[in-house]
């Protein structure tokens, strides 16, 4: 199951989204919001990165204006990797370089078709591993020493 969300700024991207993935067979739950209606996408951020780092959802797209906001956010999670990717390229390394399990997009800067191409190639890549798992495995280390203030 993927988690989707988005605040204000990407609720009309974030519906066909939601439309895509489920032409697709892939099954989606809606973490909000509902419409248009002025939202904070650290509100959205929180309930769809708790959803993906508690397992009950395998992976993320979340949706903001340009994306970088509901990405920080969302990256405060203990055991998120939220990838900001405005291309291809982008998506595709961050799942096999980084482990990405959340894929955040920008309605504003990102064109319903090529959102759609990021998404199928994010979703299409797989982690590599090898040398990329002993970065992950540092990541997670920092993460780790943060939240329990040791090292």
């Amino acid at each position: 199951m993927i988690a989707i969300g988005s605040d204000h700024g990407g609720f009309e991207l974030k519906q066909k989204i939601i439309e895509h993935l489920r032409d697709r067979g892939i099954e989606v739950r809606d973490f909000g919001v509902f419409n248009t209606d002025r939202a904070d996408y650290p509100d959205v951020a929180l309930e769809a990165a708790v959803s993906v780092s508690s397992g009950e959802s395998e992976k993320g797209i979340l949706i903001c204006g340009t994306g970088i906001g509901i990405s920080i956010a969302a990256n405060k999670v203990p055991g998120i990797r939220a990838a900001l990717c405005c291309d291809c390229y982008m998506a595709r390394m961050s799942r096999e370089h980084n482990n990405a399990n959340i894929l955040a997009l920008g309605e504003r800067v990102t064109g319903a078709g090529l959102a759609f191409d990021i998404i199928d190639t994010w979703l299409a890549a797989a982690f590599k591993g090898g040398r990329h798992k002993a970065r992950i495995d540092k990541i997670s280390n920092i993460e780790k020493h943060f939240v329990s203030g040791t090292e």
